[in-house]
């Protein structure tokens, strides 16, 4: 019913728990926001509601704070914004009056937009916390709930996406360290990588140079309308619409030149499945604990094959097929336009099966959750003309 990986160091323990969503989390998703208020206290829970990502502050909080209540809660703004009007954000994120609001909360909640105005407005130039930012960290170690959709998941690791080029532009160039890879505010502590609007935008393939620059082993994307719930012992579950991928590169290695990376893992968490960062244990939801996909038995009897890899979702379909199928390996590939940046070049990404692959299909749905396939990707030169016409 579990696939056990090898163990890690325990880093040091928050008491809180985290909710990190993946953007565009839709007002009707109930079990999502019914979660962060129950985490941060129940029916009557205060929540300190922050748009400081939001191009528009007011208009962002005001929804959140009436979504909330929604739902049950005694949420409330808090006016530290980079872009909020008439309010200086640098005199709001010092106020003690606001800070003892912050500390005293159930949880805090951060809306989407760009994650760089989150930093800007909570830390000081030099770099230090400011009033408010550290009463955050006094709720979270306290037990309380931080959450975060987008941008409010990005912020979460210690490093965290700036305004980088797009996916297929990153394997080619690589990532700089100003614009492109800023500090996040650290949540989830110094050994996790978190990325966002994962399955969608094809952004796992971001990941990788991204954690291999910074050395970070496991990293963690989520889907939009879907959220990671990281409790305070550390275990991961999924819920929501989708589910989340598990980057694993303790065994990865890579070659110098154009970006390629061998053995990495990858694995894919639907909505009920959890995984704990410590013990490194999958388990999958209870509707697919007894529905490990037999290997003997495969469903899937044709060569496993797909021309755009970062397309919305192919990976996991891909990675679903292969778990349940009689072929060894899929292949994914990644081309750009012939006026694109260094159009010759592409990306070959291989998914293997290997003896620790495990899948479980749902007893509910055709919904698959597979654990440990290996992933290998090197550098292809693409012929020009890519086709011709009969």
């Amino acid at each position: 019913m579990a696939s056990i990986i090898s163990l890690a160091a325990e880093p040091r323990q928050p008491r809180g728990s985290l909710v990190i969503i993946g953007g565009a989390l839709r007002a009707d998703n109930a079990a999502v926001w019914e979660r962060m208020v129950q985490l941060a206290g129940g029916k009557g829970a205060r929540i300190a509601v922050f748009a400081s990502a939001s191009a528009n502050p007011e208009r962002a909080g005001r929804f959140l704070v009436e979504r909330f209540n929604h739902y049950g809660a005694k949420a409330f703004f808090v006016p530290v914004a980079v872009r909020l009007s008439n309010t200086d954000y640098t005199i709001a994120a010092e106020d003690p009056a606001l800070a003892a609001a912050v500390r005293s909360a159930g949880g805090a909640y951060f809306a989407g937009g760009d994650q760089g105005r989150i930093t800007r407005a909570l830390r000081r130039p030099d770099g230090s916390n400011t009033r408010v930012l550290d009463a955050l960290w006094e709720m979270y170690r306290r037990g309380g709930m931080i959450a975060g959709s987008s941008a409010g998941a990005a912020i979460m690791s210690s490093t965290m996406f700036g305004y980088p080029k797009p996916v297929l532009a990153t394997l080619k160039l690589g990532l700089g360290d100003e614009d492109e890879i800023a500090p996040g505010l650290g949540f989830i502590g110094e050994d996790v990588f978190v990325d966002q609007h994962l399955l969608v935008r094809g952004r796992f393939a971001r990941m990788l140079p991204a954690m291999l620059k910074k050395g970070y082993k496991i990293g963690l994307g989520i889907d939009e309308n879907t959220a990671m719930v990281v409790g305070p012992d550390r275990d991961v579950e999924v819920i929501g619409y989708r589910g989340a991928l598990l980057v694993d590169l303790t065994e990865a290695r890579t070659n110098d030149g154009v970006f390629n990376v061998t053995n990495a893992r990858l694995s894919y968490l639907d909505n009920g499945d959890r995984f704990n960062l410590v013990s490194r244990v999958f388990t999958p939801a209870l509707d697919k604990a007894d529905g490990k996909v037999d290997p003997g038995k495969p469903y899937y009897r044709e060569p496993l094959f797909s021309a755009d890899i970062l397309g919305n979702s192919t990976v996991v379909d891909l990675m679903a097929k292969l778990i349940d199928s009689d072929q060894p390996e899929a292949i994914g590939l990644s081309l750009d336009s012939p006026n694109g940046v260094q159009p010759d070049l592409g990306f070959e990404f291989k998914l293997t099966r290997t003896n620790d692959s495990v899948g479980y299909m749902s007893s509910l749905s055709e919904a698959y959750s597979v654990y440990n396939v290996r992933l290998d990707i090197r550098p292809i030169v693409v012929q020009r003309p890519l086709y011709q016409y009969k």
